[in-house]
């Protein structure tokens, strides 16, 4: 995933900022290719740091988890679709809203090889779903009050339909993921979460 900070026309700011992109690149593939070769339980943070040519305390300060060499911080995936979402017209629905930040996070990849490498090793992985569980549902609470704000109030309790409608994308992009990943990632991968989102609403 992209983690420098940018201008407005997408280049990084200062030296610093150029390091620290190339240092961060260099450890996130360094990770994808070593957990792809020997697993991610196998792959220890220091074999990735010293194989990536920077300390551990470089790599935690980076990255203060695990879990997150497997493709940049992951809380980053909630705070670009909550930016998302907040950034759509008042007129879009919410299932309209919803896609466009499931669209958003899926662009956070930055090649189709290394987006088909992480959900595998995320579907496969106990340790790695177990902890993406937990975030995502830190991520549909954090979008609760964006989405309950697009639910029609009059037609019962906008807070119980919000969680579903939300919960309800979160699965199809799981279902379109794990599709994905079936198909040695062929296809859209937002075409599948559409096909999923369809076959649910009828």
């Amino acid at each position: 995933m992209k983690q420098e900070a940018e201008t407005a026309t997408g280049a990084p700011t200062t030296l610093w900022d150029r390091t620290r992109q190339l240092a961060t690149r260099e450890i996130l593939e360094t990770a994808l290719r070593l957990f792809t070769e020997q697993g991610y339980v196998e792959t220890t943070t220091a074999q990735i740091a010293r194989e990536a040519g920077v300390s551990q305390r470089t790599l935690f300060r980076y990255f203060p988890a695990k879990e997150d060499l497997l493709g940049g911080n992951q809380d980053r995936f909630g705070l670009v679709l909550t930016a998302a979402i907040s950034e759509q017209p008042t007129e879009a629905s919410a299932w309209e809203a919803l896609r466009a930040g499931v669209a958003a996070a899926q662009a956070l990849h930055e090649t189709r090889e290394q987006a088909l490498e992480r959900f595998r090793l995320l579907h496969n992985t106990a340790a790695l779903r177990a902890g993406w569980l937990e975030k995502r549902l830190r991520f549909q609470e954090d979008l609760l009050p964006l989405i309950k704000a697009r639910m029609d109030t009059a037609a019962g309790s906008a807070d119980a339909r919000a969680r579903a409608v939300i919960a309800t994308a979160f699965a199809c992009l799981d279902a379109a993921s794990m599709a994905w990943v079936d198909n040695d990632g062929k296809g859209d991968i937002m075409d599948l979460y559409d096909e999923c989102l369809a076959a649910v609403r009828g």
